[in-house]
């Protein structure tokens, strides 16, 4: 057979695979095949989800299992040596892979990133194909990697527990990243990866490595809620088994009181300081009360060589904070900050810290990788909101007051004033909304404070009252000083349980929640601070396909989603530093909306009150009031109505638009296809039609959704020259009696004629994908008439069959 002939499979069979065996590469270790690195981008439209292409390299060469060094792109004979590069060149940008070939079988055309010399790319014969040697002395000079111990660190292989879980491909990058970067002496890192992408298990990773490496023997994960140290504690880093321990703080009773023991008796005890590895709460670190002494003083200043900074975001960022009072103590220790969300104003830097992030992983890419949820959005204004409300001369309260004359509006709305209609008709848009996609969707309301979480639930469970009295779980209030609610938080956040399917809370769940089955995010919050509506964000992002949940909806009663058009939302994070009003909690040690709220007393939960500006004064470990919440004024019958309601949803480019199905059909294809002519002439040609068909599909196109609007009696071909070009639609019945009218069959014999017309039944009941796969011959009416063997010999073999088919399917396309 002409090497030409060949396909790409037998290319990499006969010549790619044997020249790069010979060149010594393992078959079994270093050498991966069509290796998927991404699940494909979850399209949505309506109710329905379909997944998009999954990227595969052809080849990924690996100089040790969690080191990728190269990539190669493989092709058929009758492409150029070099037609695959530009393909793999984007596949190992975003891999982060410095050696790129692409290969037709007569060689290899080499992309290498680590060239001084001027020449990047350069051919190379099947024989020269580089070793794994020459490479990995290329790689090591282009990281920067020197002795044998910078060496051996960066090559310490990944945890594995023959669950066969491997990390992903961003989550090596920032992995392998972070360890060059520790092996060459860097003190502070910085990732900045979304929520839902998995932060915890890369730094188990990370830390794992560098333990085994002996880079790095005591390491504190630190974190400021408990409900993240205890996750962190069950999940990956439970594998440090007997190595681990956590940090708690010590109390005594005296006069029956919990007091906080001195320094020199209370601190972590010589067996204690046995462990290697420490996960604790800053605030089991450090004390609020200036004369009990701080726990983290009992450990050495050089006692920890590595801290892991969970959620950095918050109290780190703060140059005067305890936060950074803890790390300047172990300043000798390097620092790894991890973040969704990297804090950024004229008060407070994450990067001017830590540093420029060494790796990103953005919402945006993860949606687009397939790993996170896209998301929708169903924004809906009250008049009340957007005009203000005044009230009338001589109002009174339902405490009888008389109402102070002024207009309020929407930061006033359950912060300083209660409209009761405002918050029944918020319920009621909400119980509209599942009662239209599915009661039973795990929801959380984000609220002002407590009082407007707890007023949420009533109004909820009035306008919910069947599901409710079926079971008081369906709706609950989950706030820091509920504790009925807190006890729910897990049966909350479990796929499993069924409840509680409604959440309503302030400022306890927007972080360290891991809801994997949250479908609706509802706002009803004024949420001035960017890190905090991202954070709320990423309560929904997390995806859970065995449970039904492919992507989520946010519904905004406060037009937070504005914040959407910030450039940072999803790109890298930039130094633009703006002062955000009422972050600054001076009255409260360090805790600012977004930042710590509970506490551990000897393993006990103390949680704090999610909204601290009402209490000014937290000491020794407790809670202490001075003075109450703000009393609200509370009123009633005031008309309330909604003002209006649209529908958006993220586009490619991760912007929120606001577009019609057909708009949005209309565009998905005019990417492709300019005009009718163009799309006539590509379908005329393709051999299978359900080929154009997958691509529309992968660009987004829901011919389901289409068929809804359209009619379910018209195939592809019909939905898509309606929708996007205006033409008349035919049915699936109306093209084959077209057909059939045209008699063009009468050249072939009985029974050829016989199966065409079987043919063009099956087309018109179940359309063009069917009639196209040759399983249809054994379908009825067609197994009817014979074997498929028969059938396919009535034509003269199967070519000629193919070829009738073929048309057929022109006969039924043809535009009058």
């Amino acid at each position: 057979m002409n090497k030409k002939d060949l396909s790409e499979a037998d290319i990499k069979a006969k010549y790619i695979t044997p020249s790069i065996l010979k060149s010594g590469w393992d078959e079994y270790t270093q050498i991966g095949r069509e290796i998927y690195f991404t699940d494909g981008r979850i399209y949505v439209k309506g109710k329905m989800t379909r997944r998009g292409k999954r990227k595969f390299a052809d080849y990924i060469l690996f100089y040790k299992p969690n080191v990728p060094i190269a990539i190669i792109e493989a092709k058929t004979n009758s492409h150029t040596l070099r037609s695959g590069i530009q393909q793999a060149l984007g596949y190992a940008n975003t891999l982060d892979i410095p050696f790129v070939f692409s290969s037709n079988g007569d060689g290899f055309h080499f992309h290498d990133k680590t060239a001084t010399d001027g020449q990047i790319e350069k051919e190379l014969s099947l024989e020269e194909f580089p070793s794994p040697a020459e490479l990995w002395t290329k790689y090591k000079k282009y990281k920067g990697i020197e002795t044998e111990e910078q060496e051996e660190i960066v090559t310490q292989e990944y945890f594995s527990d023959n669950s066969g879980r491997t990390p992903r491909y961003y989550q090596q990058i920032a992995i392998n990243r972070t360890v060059e970067a520790v092996a060459k002496g860097q003190e502070r890192i910085l990732l900045v990866m979304a929520t839902g992408t998995g932060k915890t298990y890369t730094a188990f990773q990370i830390a794992h490595r560098l333990f085994k490496s002996k880079a790095k023997r005591k390491i504190l994960f630190l974190a400021d809620r408990t409900a993240l140290v205890d996750q962190t504690l069950r999940g990956d880093f439970r594998h440090f088994k007997d190595a681990m321990t956590v940090i708690k703080k010590k109390v005594v009773q005296q006069d029956g009181k919990d007091v906080l023991v001195s320094n020199k008796k209370r601190g972590i005890d010589t067996a204690d300081k046995a462990f290697d590895i420490f996960l604790g709460l800053y605030q089991g670190l450090s004390n609020s009360d200036p004369e009990v002494p701080d726990a983290f003083k009992d450990f050495s200043p050089d006692f920890f060589d590595l801290i892991i900074v969970d959620e950095c975001h918050r109290g780190s960022a703060k140059e005067d904070s305890k936060w950074r009072e803890i790390l300047n103590y172990f300043q000798s220790a390097t620092h790894i900050g991890l973040t969704a969300t990297p804090k950024e104003t004229k008060e407070v830097s994450n990067i001017e810290y830590f540093g420029d992030p060494i790796y990103t992983y953005s919402l945006k890419q993860g949606i687009d990788d397939g790993f996170l949820a896209p998301y929708k959005v169903v924004k809906v204004t009250l008049d009340i909101d957007a005009e203000g409300w005044r009230p009338p001369k001589g109002f009174l309260d339902k405490k009888g007051n008389p109402v102070e004359d002024r207009i309020y509006n929407r930061t006033d709305f359950d912060k300083n004033i209660v409209v009761e209609e405002r918050r029944k008709i918020v319920a009621a848009k909400i119980t509209e909304f599942l009662k239209g996609y599915d009661r039973y969707a795990k929801s959380i309301v984000f609220c002002i404070d407590i009082e407007h979480a707890e007023g949420m639930r009533t109004a909820l469970v009035n306008a919910n009252p069947d599901l409710y009295q079926e079971n008081n779980k369906y709706i609950m209030q989950i706030t820091g000083d509920n504790e009925e609610g807190k006890r729910q938080l897990d049966n909350f956040i479990s796929p499993s349980e069924r409840y509680p399917v409604i959440a309503t809370t302030s400022k306890l769940m927007t972080t360290g929640v891991d809801a994997q089955t949250c479908k609706l995010i509802i706002l009803d919050s004024n949420i001035g601070s960017k890190t905090e509506f991202k954070q709320i964000i990423g309560r929904g992002t997390r995806l859970n396909e065995e449970h039904g949940k492919t992507y989520f909806t946010i519904m905004d009663f406060r037009n937070a989603t504005d914040h959407f058009a910030d450039p940072e939302f999803d790109g890298d994070p930039e130094m633009i530093k703006e002062t955000v009003e009422d972050e600054d909690l001076s009255e409260v040690d360090d805790i600012a909306p977004e930042d710590p709220i509970i506490d551990e007393i000897d393993g006990d939960e103390i949680d704090f009150p999610d909204e601290p500006e009402d209490y000014p004064e937290i000491k020794g470990g407790g809670i202490i009031i001075e003075d109450g919440p703000i009393e609200k004024i509370r009123v009633d019958g005031v008309s309330v109505s909604v003002m209006g309601e649209s529908v958006q949803y993220l586009d490619n480019d991760g912007k929120l638009i606001i577009e019609s199905f057909s708009d949005y059909t209309k565009k998905s294809v005019n990417n492709q296809y300019r005009t009718l002519d163009e799309f006539l002439n590509r379908w005329n040609n393709e051999n299978k039609k359900a080929v154009i068909v997958q691509e529309l599909e992968e660009q987004g196109v829901f011919f389901d959704e289409l068929k809804e609007k359209v009619g379910k009696e018209y195939d592809p071909f019909d939905l898509i020259c309606h929708i996007v070009y205006d033409a008349k639609p035919l049915t699936r019945k109306e093209r084959a009696e077209n057909v059939k009218k045209r008699n063009y069959f009468t050249k072939y014999g009985e029974q050829a004629q016989k199966v065409l017309e079987s043919l063009l039944d099956k087309y018109a009941n179940d359309g063009l994908v069917t009639i196209e796969s040759t399983e249809v011959l054994k379908l009825d009416p067609l197994n009817k008439l014979g074997t498929p063997l028969e059938l396919v010999k009535a034509f003269g073999g199967k070519p000629q069959y193919l070829s009738a088919l073929k048309e057929l399917e022109q006969e039924l396309y043809k535009i009058a």
